[in-house]
């Protein structure tokens, strides 16, 4: 199956600036650094982006911002699900209008729907986006609740969904949505992005891919060229990274390593927190050990 939004599509951080204020100017910076280093999709105001803490007149702004620097480049989804089904509706068309290509769309989470909620839940926003592609985003380990690949295909029976950005790393439901063949998977966690694609998925939504998006989409590569060796061997340099980029919540460290590249991306917005000088420093590691510049 071919990758709809490409095959590495990077979750983007969110730059504020130091008073906290949302900073498009940055966000476009960004989103070009991403496009020049392996990134072939984007997606804005996911949860890597914060987007429980983003107005909605934000998460449109920073989408029209990043649709400007590179949207004729590469495909830009915009994070539109909450767990309010009206509200995730109203997002979604605003997003459309704005120029999304596509809508990622998150389990409800808190409510803890049923199957049947869910199922309406997603329904109602792949309307709302009209001709545009909806990918679901399951990620059980913020959400609680998992998509199981029989409501996964159910879904699939909706004519825009389209994909799945599947954050839950069972193999076995993995191979059963990727069987069927109707949805394409990307893998939602970074670390078993190589596993995911010998299994089938497209690619990744992936975070690294902010600092090592070269790496990500070779390893991809290699694996649809039959090349093992260099694939595990692009793995392996990637799993020296994962630990300093993943050593406390997201996307806390990875914001973190785009300042020491030199982005203004800023501190989170409460209730998460800046990194520690621990964290900074074992980042800094990691991005020297890749041969980044970071400064001091």
């Amino acid at each position: 199956m071919q990758a709809p939004f490409g095959r590495i599509v990077t979750a983007m951080v969110t730059p504020f600036r130091p008073d906290g204020s949302l900073d498009v100017e940055v966000a476009r910076d960004v989103a070009r650094h991403l496009v020049e280093h392996g990134s072939e999709g984007l997606v804005v105001a996911g949860t890597t982006g914060e987007s429980p803490t983003l107005a909605d007149a934000e998460k449109l702004a920073l989408l029209e911002a990043v649709v400007d620097a590179v949207g004729s480049r590469v495909s830009v989804l915009c994070g539109t699900g909450t767990n309010d089904t009206a509200h995730s509706v109203q997002l979604t068309r605003a997003a459309v209008a704005a120029g999304a290509d596509a809508v990622l769309a998150v389990t409800p989470y808190y409510s803890k729907p049923p199957a049947e909620g869910i199922y309406r839940h997603f329904r109602a926003i792949a309307e709302a986006a009209g001709d545009r592609p909806v990918v679901l985003y399951n990620i059980p380990s913020r959400v609680v609740v998992n998509l199981p690949p029989a409501l996964l295909l159910r879904l699939a029976g909706i004519d825009n969904v389209v994909a799945v950005k599947q954050a839950h790393d069972d193999l076995d439901e993995l191979d059963a949505l990727v069987a069927d063949g109707r949805l394409a998977v990307y893998a939602g966690n970074d670390q078993p992005l190589r596993t995911f694609v010998e299994h089938g998925a497209v690619g990744g939504i992936c975070v690294a891919s902010h600092v090592a998006g070269d790496d990500m989409l070779a390893l991809v590569e290699a694996v649809e060229n039959g090349d093992a060796a260099r694939a595990a061997e692009l793995d392996a340099l990637l799993h020296e990274l994962y630990p300093a980029l993943y050593a406390t919540t997201s996307p806390i460290p990875v914001k973190a390593a785009m300042e020491l590249m030199g982005f203004a991306v800023g501190d989170p917005r409460l209730p998460l927190v800046a990194a520690t000088e621990a964290e900074r420093s074992a980042i800094r590691d990691a991005l020297a050990a890749r041969g980044l510049p970071a400064a001091a």
